[in-house]
């Protein structure tokens, strides 16, 4: 579709009070344009790859790696289905990302491992670790979780790991679509996997963060507090309140976001833009149910539900997460929630399907863009917002109609990391960010 069609509307207002330094959505919301049509070129017109990989701006470049079936450092392919990912500071300018692989107990190439290090040796998914040099040229990489199920996406924390989320709530117990009897364990957690691991960790499920279709997390720095998507027509969005900072498998306290005064299934009709919300958290009492009943209990309770709840990142004391297909268009929405004032808005929805097709993995640049990826129909674009609210394409995937995901950036804030879901590759970006930064 042409992008002069691609218009957001609705972005949201400020409301956060006595903030000195406005983060780049509320600087959004200030702007003139604000409630009306809004695109731009932004790095300027996609041109396209002569390799049909990535379709990028002028004056961006790109380097892929560590495609599937590629042979690892470790001496084993990499495997499918590269998803949610996140990027840290490694030894001697180097960056190291920690990668999801959304695999389930058929899936192949899966992760290879041995029994003693694998959650569930039924299972293919798991995480992998890349380290990339200063020249984005791909150094060493290696399995780093082994043995779980459907790792889609997760978030990294403030003390230098990544929690991998299990979309997927597979039991020994029955035959449903989501709990396949070719499993040994009860699935529907997150495993932390510290980034500067050497090979694969311990994988223990941090039961105590709740059992459901875990997409991703986003930590508070400032509390610790880490929130949490569930990917679910009718799933609800979660904080943990961790008994010791940093310390995630020490346990803590699961709760449901409310919203004081309104209807629970917010995101299945319209819903109005741009008014800050009261919210409460109700406590989730069986955090490890034998069945799928985390967010029933949460609803039982009054908590809202946020359908397909996916992407979701931290920044500058805000939260934002993606709705995939919510809205009265079910083309997606993108929430906010401000720990400060313990409100959530709306902040943006498209009037019509075409004008964004279904937002998944989210994160704010360091320089105040914010970048999503689409998981809708047809072509698959990473799009940016400018601080100023005109929303851009900034990339296209040129070899499919499937999903880019993982979207990150390095420590340096010099090169976009993301990952083409199928048939798996890696890729990092670079340009003259310089001109928005």
């Amino acid at each position: 579709m042409d992008f002069s069609r691609r218009k957001f509307l609705a972005l949201a207002g400020a409301s956060t009070v006595g903030t000195v330094m406005l983060s780049p959505l509320q600087l959004m919301a200030q702007s003139k344009l604000r409630g009306r049509p809004i695109a731009s070129k932004g790095y300027g017109s996609l041109k396209s790859d002569r390799a049909l990989l990535l379709d990028l701006p002028p004056g961006f470049r790109y380097r892929a790696f560590s495609r599937t079936g590629d042979l690892m450092s470790d001496g084993n392919p990499v495997p499918g289905a590269h998803d949610g990912m996140a990027a840290f500071a490694g030894p001697r300018n180097t960056t190291i990302l920690v990668r999801n692989h959304e695999l389930g107990p058929d899936r192949s190439p899966g992760i290879i491992a041995p029994e003693a290090k694998q959650y569930d040796p039924l299972c293919k998914g798991g995480t992998t670790t890349l380290i990339v040099d200063r020249d984005r040229q791909l150094v060493k990489d290696y399995a780093s979780l082994a043995g779980t199920s459907f790792n889609c996406s997760g978030g990294a924390t403030p003390w230098g790991s990544w929690i991998s989320c299990e979309e997927n709530i597979a039991t020994l117990a029955t035959n449903k679509e989501d709990s396949p009897k070719n499993v040994s364990k009860k699935h529907g957690y997150n495993f932390e996997v510290p980034s500067k691991s050497q090979g694969l960790v311990e994988p223990i499920p941090l039961v105590a963060m709740g059992r459901f279709n875990h997409e991703a997390i986003a930590v508070d720095p400032t509390t610790g507090i880490v929130y949490q998507t569930e990917d679910r027509g009718d799933g609800l969005f979660y904080r943990f309140i961790p008994k010791e900072r940093g310390n995630l498998a020490a346990g803590g306290v699961l709760e449901a976001l409310k919203i004081k005064k309104r209807p629970q299934a917010i995101t299945k009709a319209k819903f109005p833009l741009r008014q800050p919300m009261a919210v409460e958290w109700v406590r989730i009492e069986d955090v490890d149910p034998d069945t799928d009943s985390v967010r029933v209990e949460g609803f039982s309770k009054g908590a809202a539900q946020f359908s397909r709840s996916e992407g979701l990142c931290y920044g500058r004391g805000e939260v934002y997460f993606c709705c995939t297909d919510g809205g009265a268009t079910r083309a997606g929405q993108i929430w906010r929630y401000l720990p400060k004032n313990n409100t959530i808005e709306l902040f943006l929805e498209p009037s019509e399907r075409s004008l964004m097709e279904n937002p998944d993995n989210i994160v704010v640049s360091p320089w105040g863009d914010l970048f999503f990826c689409e998981d809708g129909g047809g072509s698959q674009y990473i799009v940016g917002v400018k601080p100023n609210g005109q929303a851009y394409r900034f990339a296209r995937n040129a070899v499919n109609e499937l999903e880019l995901a993982g979207v990150c950036f390095s420590p340096d804030g010099r090169t976009m990391f993301v990952n083409m879901q199928i048939p798996g590759i890696t890729f990092a970006i670079w340009g003259p960010w310089s001109e928005r930064a």
